[in-house]
Order: C-alpha cells, then sequence, then structure tokens
C-alpha cells in the first residue's frame, strides 16, 4: 500500500502511522524521529555531540549529517570532550582528509574548540547536562497550550535559543547561533515540537514527564 499524501505538516505510511513530514525521506530518518528526536537527553556526551553536530549542519540539512553520524563519531573521539579538547593541528589535517564526514576546518575548529568549553562549563556547572537544562524553562515560557503545525513551521529561533546562544558565544563557544540553538534545543527534547497528530508526540510527552531534570 503507498504512503498517504502529506497533510497539515504530517505524512501517512502505509500502515497509517502519523510522523511528521521532515522524517519522511529514508527508513534511518524516520527510525532516528520515532526513537530519538524531542525525547530528553541528560547525557553530557549526546548532548555534546548534538552540539557539535548541529554547527555541521549549519547550511546543510540534517538528514546529510545524520548519514555522516557514525563516521564523525568514528573520527571525533566519539565526541568525548575530555579525547577532542586534545585534538590538534595533526588531528585537524586528518579530519580534513576524512571524504565521511563535512570537511570544513572551520566547523571542525569550532567542535575542537567547543569541547575545551564544554569542559569549562562542567567544572562551573557540574555537568554540561545541568547547565543546558537550566533553559527550560524559558523554553516552555510563554507556549501555547495547543501548538499548530502551520506555528510550527514558521518558528526558527526563540527567546530561549537566543538567550542560550547569546551565552554559549560569550563563554567562547562557535557556530552556536539562535536557530542552531533552537534545533537542540528540539531535539534533545527540551521542548516536544512535534507536530499535532505525529504519534511520536504523545510518547514524548510522556518521556518529558518522567524525565530526571540533572
Amino acid at each position: 500500500m503507498a504512503e498517504t499524501p502529506q497533510t497539515d505538516g504530517l505524512f501517512h505510511d502505509e500502515n497509517h502511522h502519523a510522523r511528521c513530514a521532515w522524517c519522511r525521506a529514508t527508513p534511518a530518518y524516520r527510525d532516528y524521529h520515532d526513537h530519538e528526536w524531542g525525547f530528553p537527553v541528560a547525557d553530557d556526551r549526546r548532548l555534546f555531540e548534538k552540539l557539535c553536530l548541529e554547527g555541521f549542519q549549519a547550511g546543510l540539512s540534517w538528514l546529510t549529517i545524520l548519514n555522516k553520524r557514525e563516521a564523525f563519531r568514528a573520527a571525533m573521539a566519539r565526541f568525548d570532550a575530555e579525547e577532542l579538547a586534545r585534538f590538534g593541528d595533526a588531528e585537524v589535517r586528518a579530519l580534513l582528509a576524512n571524504a565521511g564526514i563535512v570537511r570544513h576546518r572551520g566547523k571542525i575548529e569550532s567542535a575542537i574548540n567547543n569541547a575545551r568549553q564544554v569542559l569549562a562549563l562542567r567544572r562551573e556547572f557540574g555537568s554540561f547536562a545541568h547547565y543546558v537544562w537550566s533553559y527550560e524553562a524559558q523554553a516552555q515560557h510563554g507556549r501555547p497550550r495547543r501548538i499548530t503545525a502551520q506555528a510550527l513551521r514558521a518558528t526558527t529561533a526563540t527567546p530561549a535559543s537566543t538567550a542560550l546562544s547569546r551565552d554559549l558565544k560569550r563563554r567562547g563557544f562557535r557556530f552556536v547561533g539562535p536557530t542552531t540553538m533552537h534545533a537542540f534545543m528540539q531535539s534533545m527534547g527540551l521542548v516536544n515540537d512535534h507536530f499535532p497528530g505525529c504519534a511520536t508526540r504523545a510518547r514524548v510527552e510522556t518521556a518529558r514527564a518522567a524525565f530526571e531534570r540533572p
């Protein structure tokens, strides 16, 4: 049975399973949507990985980055901030020669720089997760009780993502603009931005209710 047409930000697969339309392209993209995107994360390594990969995504699609994620992990110390922070010129040259990742010197150097800044954040806040989740209340403030697909599509940055971006830049982070931080907050579960009617939205809401904030 063929997929049904997209309606109001959703598409329905051959089993009439409703998902956000942005994940329609491939089964891997659907799996990411169903099991990762929007579910709350408190693990420092996963948060740092997503911060880096969102930076690499700038000007590209998330599907491109998702398809290269395992190559990024292998090349960049699986986003262990302490190990990545020790990368120097030799490692940068190796990364620039690695066809499996996005070979952009500025983005590569920013990931290494950001690893060093994360270590400083950990010393100040106890964990990167504690710092990130301190922005949840601001992310939730003023959100309407009923969120529409149209509003979600139109939103590329929020006051919370702008505030997070501003503070990270003040602390020396790079490639952390307000739009990038909005995508980061959506994906790491600080907000639930699955479209209304998406079958995963309720599961994310349940996960957020049970989530122990760092």
